[in-house]
């Protein structure tokens, strides 16, 4: 009976459309009609149009899912007098216009709306579920008993037409556009028995997004394989590929990674957007002070510096931002790297290709046959890169470099342990500088709260003083989207190579004595967290977080 009553309103809904005065049927679309010609109709038959977009009630978004909106092309901006009053790309289009009338059970006045400004209302009220699209792409999902039995017997021309799928396609697109308008650097989608995660990784912290249903998994996967050129085919090795898109003006580069999992494919998407990287050693948080030591580097004829930390500290950014600002049309400079993240201009960038025979160390030799004044070598991995890197120092050319160690006195015993001579490390090294990421509060709403017991108990009685019993935070608010976080800054530690330093590296004295020897002005990471943190850019608690292991260094164990 309820089912009989529910449809009988349904219907009387979709009539009270029609008996609007807003009736266009058999009037055609707007579809292929530019903005001008498209109010020309619309005024002409009575319907109102926008150039922007109106404010729309949390009550009237509610009464439809985000699926039926994408789907329909249509956002609910008020409720007026149980009539519903609906924002569309096209009001001529009286199928969906009579669909969210029978759903709602009201009746609907259409307004039409600019293409860019319905967009932005979309975004605005529905921009972060995207993966609720998905739930409208198919029916059920399939039995969770025979899901994995399904997976595996789908064969490739199937994922291959379920991935060029309009609806699929779409949400593939929409799931990238929200990542990298949500400045996320990674989107990860995770395979398990019975559901399939998507994650985001914004300011360094992974974020659970909604996820699709699991029975979309082969043909979601297919179609990011599909963009990036991958072998649909093969689920069992792993792929790597790479796609570019255009987003807003800009070009955006999207690395791909995929590896089988006991659930299927798991896929990670770095995502490369070039406007976003702050090439300048201000903007990443490194103080004045070492900003000159950096200058004074970035000008001398020879040498090797090194920038080390573990992934994703930060160091390719650093060295990009050195390498920008040491750029003269009048020096030849030559990168190579594995891969190569942005393209700088005016600097010749190699990209290793190791199945080609192309790796650090056989492209490094061939580097020095191109007479270049400055070399960045992405990565310092083994013996035969590193002593080809000290070499090149030695012979006049200035070697910008990265290593994975936990601070900068363990580079060096890193450097020996790979077999270079302790007299020729101490011979071309320079200056090391050591890094770590954290997250920056967000300016809107940062403010100052009494200092937790939990944190305090953490800090010695010198960095207590800094903050006075009150710690900066960010409250949440809508340019953070809640999390009083907005961007990435940089904590370093800068170990310049001093007379006494080097002769002590050349006579392979233990890392312990070195750290000792670091001179008096030396700031390890975790000392300028905490200065960063007092001064409001970042919270005691990043600092701990992301400098944890440094607090435990060499440096500290030997001075203190």
């Amino acid at each position: 009976m309820t089912e009989s009553i529910e449809t009988a309103i349904g219907q009387q809904a979709a009539r009270d459309v029609r008996a609007n005065g807003q009736s266009s049927s058999g009037l055609g679309s707007l579809t292929g009609l530019d903005g001008a010609s498209a109010r020309q109709r619309c005024t002409a038959l009575g319907i109102p149009w926008l150039d922007e977009a109106p404010e729309a009630s949390a009550e009237a978004v509610a009464t439809i899912s985000a699926d039926v909106a994408v789907r329909l092309r249509v956002v609910p901006v008020r409720v007026e007098n149980n009539r519903l009053v609906v924002a569309m790309v096209d009001p001529l289009d009286i199928a969906s216009a009579d669909e969210i009338a029978a759903l709602t059970g009201r009746t609907v006045t259409r307004i039409g709306l600019e293409q860019q400004a319905f967009s932005e209302l979309m975004r605005t009220h529905y921009g972060t579920t995207a993966a609720r699209m998905a739930e409208s792409l198919a029916g059920e999902a399939a039995d969770g008993a025979d899901l994995e039995t399904n997976l595996d017997a789908i064969e490739a021309d199937d994922i291959h037409r379920m991935a060029e799928q309009p609806t699929l396609i779409n949400l593939v697109n929409l799931l990238l556009l929200e990542a990298v308008q949500g400045r996320a650097s990674d989107v990860h989608i995770e395979p398990f028995e019975n559901e399939l995660k998507v994650k985001y990784r914004i300011d360094g912290v992974l974020v659970e997004q909604q996820p699709p249903p699991k029975h979309l998994q082969p043909a979601l996967i297919g179609r990011i394989k599909i963009m990036s050129a991958m072998n649909i085919a093969e689920r069992y090795v792993p792929q790597d590929g790479h796609i570019t898109l255009r987003f807003e003006g800009r070009k955006v580069d999207i690395r791909v990674s995929t590896v089988p999992t006991l659930y299927g494919e798991s896929v990670v998407m770095r995502i490369l957007d070039k406007s976003s990287l702050p090439l300048d050693l201000e903007h990443l948080g490194m103080r004045q002070s070492l900003r000159t030591i950096m200058d004074r580097l970035i000008a001398k004829p020879h040498g090797m510096v090194l920038v080390t930390g573990p992934t994703g500290s930060g160091k390719t950014t650093t060295l990009y931002a050195a390498l920008s600002k040491l750029y003269d049309p009048c020096k030849k400079i030559i990168t190579i790297e594995d891969p190569v993240e942005y393209e700088l201009s005016g600097i010749n960038q190699i990209p290793v290709n190791p199945k080609r025979g192309l790796t650090f160390a056989t492209g490094l030799r061939h580097i020095l046959r191109q007479d270049p004044d400055v070399i960045f070598v992405g990565e310092i991995r083994d013996s035969e890169t590193a002593d080809i890197a000290i070499r090149s120092a030695l012979t006049g050319h200035l070697i910008f470099s990265t290593l994975h160690t936990n601070d900068a006195v363990s580079s060096i015993g890193r450097l020996i342990d790979m077999g270079a001579e302790p007299y020729l490390v101490a011979s071309v090294l320079e200056a090391i500088l050591a890094q770590r990421l954290g997250r920056r509060i967000c300016k809107e709403c940062a403010r100052q709260v009494p200092m937790p017991e939990d944190i305090s108990h953490r800090l010695s009685a010198a960095e207590l003083r800094l903050f006075e019993g009150k710690v900066w935070r960010g409250a949440g608010c809508d340019e953070c989207k809640g999390s009083g976080y907005y961007g990435r800054i940089g904590y370093f530690e800068m170990l310049v190579i001093n007379p006494t330093l080097r002769k002590a590296i050349s006579e392979n004295r233990p890392m312990s004595e070195l750290a000792v020897m670091a001179g008096e002005g030396f700031r390890t990471m975790r000392q300028d967290g905490i200065d960063r943190a007092a001064e409001g850019l970042t919270t005691i608690e990043e600092v701990l977080r992301a400098t944890q292991d440094a607090e435990e260094s060499s440096i500290l164990k030997a001075k203190g």
